[in-house]
């Protein structure tokens, strides 16, 4: 999995007026969970960018004041406005205990029932996963070559190695749904055949 650094520092005085004031001077509080205690800190709005507006996920390695931690990003607020980060929320991780993340799903090959004038839907750009950071992916690929017209991919037939997928098994990632196209050419189809 890719990783990504930012540099933060302790945030000393918590609370709404000091918050407003570090949000004008392009900096955003956060808070550090999963360790032995929680930890307040700061960092520059402009760090972030990478980390949030990115499809996709990383490892974070957190420098705070020179003391170093991974975590993963756990929750992120933004300003219901101006869409600025207003706060986030990381969680620290360790090499021997497993994390729950959102990885992001690819899709790979060409969909027989594409080919037959169907059109493939992406139900769930991310899933769910449990697994050691060690064995996270930065994607989990999924191939389709197979489906054709009205098939689908759920999370019950996936697997991968070394993580738990945590969706519902029946909830449907991928999929190839008839177009009006399609429908008209198997109508067509059909008619011949009888005839």
């Amino acid at each position: 999995m890719k990783q990504i650094e930012l540099k933060g520092s302790k945030r000393e005085v918590i609370g709404k007026k000091a918050t407003k004031e570090l949000r004008k001077a392009g900096k955003v509080p956060g808070v550090l969970y999963g360790g032995e205690e929680v930890k307040h800190f700061i960092i520059e709005e402009k760090q972030l960018k990478a980390l949030v507006y990115t499809p996709n996920v990383y490892t974070i390695s957190l420098d705070i004041d020179g003391e170093k931690v991974e975590a993963i990003l756990q929750d992120i607020q933004y300003h219901p406005v101006s869409d600025r980060i207003m706060h986030i929320d990381l969680l620290q991780i360790f090499k021997d205990k497993p994390v729950i993340i959102e990885i992001p799903v690819k899709l790979n090959g060409f969909a027989e029932g594409v080919k037959a004038g169907g059109q493939l839907s992406l139900e769930q750009r991310k899933l769910r996963v449990k697994a050691l950071p060690v064995n996270l992916p930065d994607t989990l690929d999924i191939n389709i070559d197979h489906l054709k017209l009205g098939d689908s991919v759920q999370v019950g037939s996936l697997s991968f190695e070394n993580l738990e997928l945590l969706n519902a098994k029946n909830s449907v990632v991928a999929a190839v749904k008839l177009t009006r196209a399609a429908r008209a050419a198997q109508k067509s189809g059909d008619g011949d055949a009888a005839e």
